[in-house]
């Protein structure tokens, strides 16, 4: 598709692709503005590589006399964006090839390949999501209006139940799951991400990359909210302005000096077997004495260790044997903390605009009861296809993990 066609995509396939478009200059040499179309706006900080503000631009300018790969050197000259037009203060010469590179991952396909950032990567797969603004447009035009549901309506409060709803799709509907890969360290602490409602997964990251599940450590250690210092009599202790005088935390320190193979029993890692047996070394060799440890609570029979929640630092802690850990927190944020959260899949689409109609209605006083139990039914059985829908149940996926489960395990 060397250009768009009319519908819905509005990238070629190299602006979608590559993050790049090109231009070229006519044979007087006399153009002086271009205008790029990308579905991402241009951003601009300074044309001069020894600006501080350089690094603020999400492209790279590159021009070429001949057009041919490795032609291409980036255009430090200056120039200027207005909107997505790029202007040249002095133009460039006669049928110059000129393309605009947005940043990727991977450095992009002019230059020495250093438009290094995320801008191409980040519009990837996009076209699964629709906007919050084309989700509140949308509404306005088919249901509010004269002859409609909903006579009038301000956009405001169209804004404020789209985004609730919005937010509780994230939490068990849409997609929301984020991911970071983090590294334990040896204050056995990491800070919750900023945009942190709750976790989904703790794991850690064995040398194959595969997942190890880290558990909460529920019943076994709780961080204490609060630390008050105690005279002799037990006392909490004020400062001068009133306030309880806090201290460190004893819990928290027997806790990260805590060996875990005291709770799990995995007395050795080469020795350790699911942590129902114990080796011992006996009459000089190994011997297998069963049911040695048959009063281990089987529960805690894991080697991954555990982690808390300490919301007095805002921080997740772990055991003491997960120093050093690669980890992937897999959390649920609320669909609003960035600008790129705010999509909302088309799949959901119409049970959105479901809720939007139902929220509204049921705020104003004097509407019929029943129309509010009707939009309420439509609202549920909207949400529970889109939660089918977005489900992602595959019948093959099925099949795979059901092999084998029919299979006769022989002790």
């Amino acid at each position: 598709m060397p250009i768009p066609n009319g519908g819905l995509i509005t990238e070629t396939n190299q602006q979608y692709y590559e993050g790049a478009q090109g231009f070229q200059q006519d044979g007087a040499g006399s153009l002086t503005d271009f205008t790029t179309t990308f579905d991402t706006d241009l951003v601009f900080g300074n044309y001069n590589p020894a600006s501080d503000n350089y690094v603020l631009n999400n492209f790279k300018l590159y021009t070429s006399a001949t057009g041919l790969a490795g032609s291409y050197t980036e255009y430090t000259s200056q120039y200027s964006i207005t909107g997505n037009t790029i202007s040249f203060v002095v133009a460039p010469a006669a049928n110059t090839f000129i393309v605009v590179q947005l940043k990727s991952i991977d450095g992009g396909n002019y230059g020495n390949q250093d438009a290094y950032g995320t801008t191409v990567n980040e519009n990837y797969g996009s076209y699964a999501y629709i906007t919050l603004n084309d989700i509140i447009n949308n509404f306005l035009i088919a249901y509010v209006g004269q002859d409609k549901l909903i006579p009038s309506v301000k956009r405001t409060d169209v804004l404020f139940h789209t985004k609730r709803g919005l937010q509780e799709f994230s939490y068990d509907t849409l997609k929301s799951i984020k991911s970071q890969e983090l590294t334990i360290p040896p204050s056995l602490s990491v800070v919750i991400p900023q945009d942190y409602v709750n976790y989904t997964a703790v794991s850690w990251i064995d040398q194959l990359g595969v997942k190890r599940p880290i558990y909460p450590a529920n019943n076994l250690h709780k961080n204490p909210y609060e630390i008050p210092v105690q005279d002799d009599a037990g006392i909490p202790t004020q400062d001068s302005v009133g306030d309880n005088l806090e201290g460190t935390s004893i819990i928290n320190d027997r806790w990260n000096a805590a060996n875990v193979v005291f709770i799990n029993g995995a007395w050795s890692l080469y020795d350790y077997n699911q942590g129902l047996d114990y080796w011992g070394y006996d009459n000089g060799g190994y011997v297998n004495y069963y049911g040695e440890q048959y009063g281990l609570d089987g529960k805690y029979a894991q080697y991954n260790g555990w982690f808390t929640i300490d919301h007095r630092e805002g921080k997740i802690s772990f055991s003491s044997n997960l120093t050093g850990a690669l980890i992937l927190l897999e959390y649920i944020s609320d669909g609003l903390a960035y600008d790129l959260d705010t999509k909302v899949p088309k799949m959901a689409e119409e049970a959105l605009y479901a809720h939007i109609l139902h929220a509204i209605i049921a705020s104003r006083i004097n509407q019929p009861e029943y129309v509010v139990q009707r939009l309420k039914r439509e609202r549920s059985a909207k949400l529970r296809n889109a939660k089918i829908r977005l489900s992602n149940i595959k019948l093959n996926e099925i099949i795979q993990v059901m092999r084998g489960q029919s299979k006769w395990i022989k002790h």
